[in-house]
């Protein structure tokens, strides 16, 4: 799938599973339950252990169905590993413009993290078309209104605390999509077994996610 194609379907799916700190064998089990609940876009972070292996066993299972990434990428050997294990985005908390090139060179989506408005656009200017604005949750909607208001042609990914309570603020805002950690992957109920509620969650984050679309 080409890049602008993965950046289509991120539009298109808006809610973006970020996995992080869980053990592979509890990996495949992430993915049905998000996969139930009508997540298909899934983030798996290099700080996480094994983190090539398991976007590598996500992209052989799942990659007709779902959008594997790679995330918490701060360098471009890490986002080489992560392309050469399949990767089909590139996501990062800051703007690196070597893991930017290394991305394109391979025509890979990268995702880079922006706070200030110049990032968002030093990163359009080095051939970035989606950021993920972080920390979001902290910034709070109104932020990304503005940040759109002079920069409307860059889309963005809401990423950081972002919750059942206020991902449809942002997107009515005018994000095009939300990167959900705990409040969607929480790693207490992985470790205790309780995927059904990871997938009913899921629900809920797309369910709130369609209507904000549909309203805005």
């Amino acid at each position: 799938m080409k890049d602008y194609e993965v950046l289509q379907k991120i539009n298109e799916y808006g809610i973006c599973a970020i996995v992080r700190g869980i053990s592979s064998d509890k990996m495949c089990n992430i993915a049905e339950a998000l996969l139930k609940g009508g997540v298909k876009i899934v983030e798996v972070t290099f700080n996480t252990f094994g983190a090539a292996q398991m976007i590598q066993e996500l992209v052989e299972k799942y990659g007709n169905n779902m959008l594997v990434g790679a995330g918490t990428v701060l360098d471009p050997e890490t986002a080489k590993i992560a392309i050469s294990s399949g990767a089909q985005f590139i996501l990062s908390p800051t703007l690196n413009l070597n893991v930017i090139k290394m991305c394109q060179r391979y025509s890979v989506l990268p995702i880079p993290g922006i706070t200030t408005p110049t990032e968002a656009l030093t990163a359009w200017e080095n051939g970035v078309q989606i950021v993920k604005v972080f920390p979001a949750g902290v910034l709070g909607s109104n932020y990304i209104k503005q940040l759109k208001g002079p920069l409307g042609q860059i889309n963005m990914m809401a990423v950081g605390a972002i919750n059942t309570s206020n991902v449809s603020d942002f997107i009515k805002a005018g994000a095009n999509s939300a990167g959900i950690g705990g409040g969607l992957v929480d790693n207490k109920l992985v470790k205790e077994g309780k995927f059904d509620e990871i997938k009913q969650r899921a629900r809920i984050f797309v369910e709130a996610f369609q209507n904000a679309k549909n309203n805005v």
